[in-house]
């Protein structure tokens, strides 16, 4: 019990910083401090714990298997802890993640349209598969993917149909719209984190090859030098408009479920708020 009492949310920042910069180096950068402060604060967490959370090498840092279970209680932690000070301010922010591009055609007209106790929806993009939310960044995230998670809970709140992206000098680039089976004989980019598409879009056998991206930004990339095709939600097309790539409706893709999800245990207050705004959105019940 003495030594949880030694430890402060400055240690657990520290060593949070330390598992998303990959060193210590770079953690002191993020944290505008020493490295040998943030070295002190996670041979605190340690001590305080009482088992190793990080295997450090010449390549920067890897968590251990009870610095993976530290790390999940350190987000939580440091999350309850900025909205407490939020809330001491007087803001209530509600901050909803995503890894991809959010509502789509949708964000705006939901994030203007807030009235929430007088609070404020703030976006955070995250690129990990829970859109932030199990790394403690957000506390409502969009996902369009099954993930599924014992602590997590979650709800659909609409649909969206996928599109193929194109080279824009792409020979099906001038269509109305395209099949998937146009697509067979292709290259296809897909996101490695949180990505719709694999091969079961397609039928058995079919001639394609995939590579994984780590994020939009080099999805776009790849796409617009021709070197790649891709298929995605309805969300892309809106939120990443992007010279060199025209995007086409696909005839006969399955539409892509939209999903909330948030921690079983502690649903925000504004959730019903939220929930309420998405669904009508996607019904139609709110301009673009």
């Amino acid at each position: 019990m003495d030594r949880a009492v030694d430890l402060d949310t400055r240690h657990l920042r520290a060593f949070a910083a330390v598992c998303a910069e990959g060193t210590f180096t770079d953690a002191a950068i993020a944290l505008r401090t020493t490295q040998a402060s943030v070295s002190r604060s996670v041979q605190r967490v340690e001590a305080t714990v009482g088992a190793r959370v990080l295997e450090r090498s010449a390549r920067g840092v890897a968590l251990t298997a009870a610095g993976e279970r530290v790390l999940a209680v350190a987000h939580r932690v440091l999350a309850a802890v900025d909205a407490l000070a939020e809330a001491a301010a007087g803001r209530a922010v509600l901050r909803l993640g995503y890894a991809w591009a959010a509502l789509g055609r949708h964000t705006v007209a939901v994030q203007r349209g807030w009235r929430a106790a007088d609070g404020e929806l703030v976006l955070v993009h995250a690129n990990t598969a829970s859109g932030g939310l199990l790394e403690g960044r957000s506390d409502v995230a969009v996902v369009r993917t099954g993930l599924t998670h014992p602590r997590l809970a979650g709800a659909t709140v609409g649909t969206e149909r996928r599109w193929a992206a194109l080279a824009a000098d792409d020979p099906l680039a001038g269509r109305p719209v395209v099949g998937l089976g146009e697509l067979v004989g292709r290259t296809v980019a897909t996101d490695a984190v949180s990505g719709t598409t694999g091969p079961g879009l397609w039928p058995p056998g079919a001639d394609l090859r995939f590579v994984p991206v780590p994020g939009v930004e080099e999805w776009l990339t790849l796409v617009a030098s021709g070197r790649a095709v891709g298929v995605t939600a309805e969300a892309t097309t809106v939120q990443h408009a992007r010279a060199g790539v025209a995007y086409v409706p696909l005839a006969d893709a399955a539409p892509v479920d939209v999903r909330l999800l948030w921690w079983r245990d502690e649903p925000p207050p504004a959730l019903p708020a939220l929930l309420a705004a998405a669904r009508a959105a996607y019904a139609g019940a709110v301009s673009p």
